[in-house]
C-alpha cells in the first residue's frame, strides 16, 4: 500500500494526540506558561498562516484538551464561536484559553481579534464555559488579552 497524504495526516494526528495525553491534568498558571506550552506543542512562530485553537480546562483549570480549530491565511483566520465551543464541550470543559498566531511576527491584536474575543466571551457566558484568556503569539513574544484588560 503506498504511503499517501492520508497516512501522513493520520500519523500527525496520532503524534498530536500523544502530546495532548502527556499534558492531561497539567495546570496553566500564567500567560507565560501558556505561551511556552503552545510553542512546545505547535511551534507557532514557524507558521506561515494564522492558526487558531483552544486549551480546554476543567473546573480546577487543569488541561483536558488542546485543539487547533482552524487555519487561515497569512493575516486572517475565520472562526465562529460554535466551532470553539463544540471542541470545549467535547472535553466537558469549564473554561478555555483561546490562542492564535500572527505569522507576521507582530503579536499586536487586530480589530478582528478584539471582536472575536468579545463574541467568544459572550457565547461562553451563555454556555457556562469561561473564556479565561486569548493569547496572540508573534515572533518570540505574545499578547495576553486578559493582561491587557480586554477579556
Amino acid at each position: 500500500m503506498p504511503f499517501t497524504s492520508i497516512n501522513i495526516y493520520t500519523l500527525k494526528q496520532v503524534r498530536t494526540k500523544r502530546r495532548r495525553y502527556d499534558l492531561e491534568g497539567s495546570q496553566i498558571t500564567s500567560p507565560s506558561v501558556c505561551y511556552h506550552l503552545l510553542q512546545y506543542l505547535f511551534d507557532l512562530e514557524s507558521k506561515t498562516a494564522e492558526q487558531f485553537g483552544i486549551i480546554a480546562l476543567n473546573t480546577k483549570h487543569k488541561i483536558v484538551g488542546v485543539h487547533i480549530i482552524g487555519s487561515g491565511t497569512i493575516d486572517h483566520v475565520y472562526i465562529e464561536p460554535r466551532q470553539v465551543y463544540m471542541a470545549a464541550l467535547m472535553n466537558n470543559a469549564k473554561a478555555i484559553i483561546a490562542f492564535h498566531c500572527h505569522p507576521s511576527g507582530d503579536a499586536t491584536p487586530s480589530r478582528d481579534d478584539l471582536i472575536l474575543t468579545q463574541r467568544l466571551k459572550k457565547a461562553g457566558k451563555i454556555m457556562c464555559i469561561e473564556l479565561l484568556d486569548h493569547l496572540i503569539t508573534g515572533e518570540g513574544n505574545y499578547v495576553s488579552l486578559r493582561e491587557e484588560g480586554l477579556v
